[in-house]
């Protein structure tokens, strides 16, 4: 079977799984028993918890499936456990099966027998998965394409080399064959595929242009967020630029990526304290109240506007690759799409 290669940019909502799971399934509770005091958690769990092996529980573990008494998540299989403690464990449900053919609209920026570039729109996920069985851009591929996709991400994910979040809008690239998957892969590794977005943020970011570095893990109090974290986790750096200020209430940012984790960009502006308007996972909280500070700036009348905007404000506007045949440099732009160029030009209109 071939393995799955595939990148996270600013990547699709985080929900904890691994190939052939969904964000669906059972919690179960487990007590360590006198017998087990001592053990490597990996191991105690998989001795504890019918019907899963060593090798999955540290599986779930690095997945931030796994939880202790006081609900952090645990992520170490190495850690020694002790009589009485408890741990949450959460384990997804099975994917659906592989997804089908649907006739939906595909806004194809450029297209060739290796690649396909495309401009997804906020809203669509990427691949199937609980709660989004169809509806996807694979959906929308295989319709498309065919055949013609790349089969290394595996029959769930044909020709998704790299994702964005279900409601980050922007260019995407698609590989339609098993050799331009591989070579665009190797540029991501490489850090030679450059990949650009810009960001309504709340407040302006001082100095105006800079570089976040900070690396991002699992959030030890949601298993759905990331976060920068001090110890462990992947490093990340981001490049940012105010394009336009607002006054003091909100800025337009361009970011670009050095690294790609999950969520990157989201982690990134809520950590200097510029959450990305619209943003339901990071735009709370100490980011939260940040913004609420910034939208106290707005006249009244026109804050909700803001403060009510449905999505994180976040699009791909810029992917620059070697193209996986020519070895030629290709460059894409997509403009900023109709509800965040209207927030944006409302701005401009105060």
């Amino acid at each position: 079977m071939p393995e799955r290669t595939e990148f996270d940019d600013d990547e699709d909502e985080y929900t904890g799984t691994q190939d052939g799971e969904t964000g669906e399934g059972t919690r179960q509770r487990w007590t360590v028993p006198d017998d087990a005091g001592g053990q490597r958690l990996d191991k105690a769990l998989a001795t504890g918890l019918p019907g899963l092996s060593r090798s999955r529980v540290q599986a779930l573990l690095e997945k931030g499936c796994v939880q202790d008494g006081s609900g952090r998540t645990v992520t170490d299989p190495s850690m020694k456990v002790k009589p009485g403690q408890t741990f949450d464990v959460f384990i997804p449900e099975a994917e659906p099966a592989q997804p089908e053919a649907q006739d939906i609209p595909l806004d194809v920026v450029y297209e060739d027998e290796d690649v396909l570039v495309i401009d997804k729109p906020a809203g669509m996920v990427v691949h199937p998965a609980a709660g989004n069985p169809d509806g996807t851009l694979v959906n929308a591929l295989l319709a498309h394409c065919g055949d013609s996709l790349s089969g290394i991400g595996g029959v769930r994910r044909p020709g998704i080399v790299h994702r964005l979040d279900k409601d980050t809008s922007g260019l995407m690239v698609v590989a339609k064959n098993d050799r331009a998957h591989h070579a665009l892969t190797e540029q991501f590794s490489g850090r030679t595929l450059s990949r650009t977005y810009q960001a309504l943020v709340w407040g302006v970011p001082s100095p105006r242009e800079g570089r976040i570095e900070g690396n991002i893990g699992r959030s030890s109090t949601d298993r759905k967020k990331m976060a920068v974290v001090t110890g462990g986790g992947k490093h990340a750096a981001t490049r940012y630029r105010v394009v336009r200020s607002f006054g003091t209430a909100l800025a337009l940012v361009e970011c670009t990526l050095e690294t790609g984790r999950t969520h990157q960009i989201r982690v990134h502006m809520a950590h200097i304290g510029h959450p990305i308007v619209g943003d339901p996972l990071y735009g709370k909280g100490r980011a939260g109240r940040a913004g609420g500070k910034h939208a106290s700036a707005l006249p009244e009348p026109d804050r909700e506007r803001f403060v009510g905007f449905p999505r994180q404000a976040l699009h791909a506007v810029g992917l620059t690759f070697r193209h996986p045949a020519t070895g030629e440099t290709v460059r894409f732009q997509a403009p900023l799409p109709t509800d965040i160029k209207d927030l944006s030009d409302f701005l401009e209109s105060l």
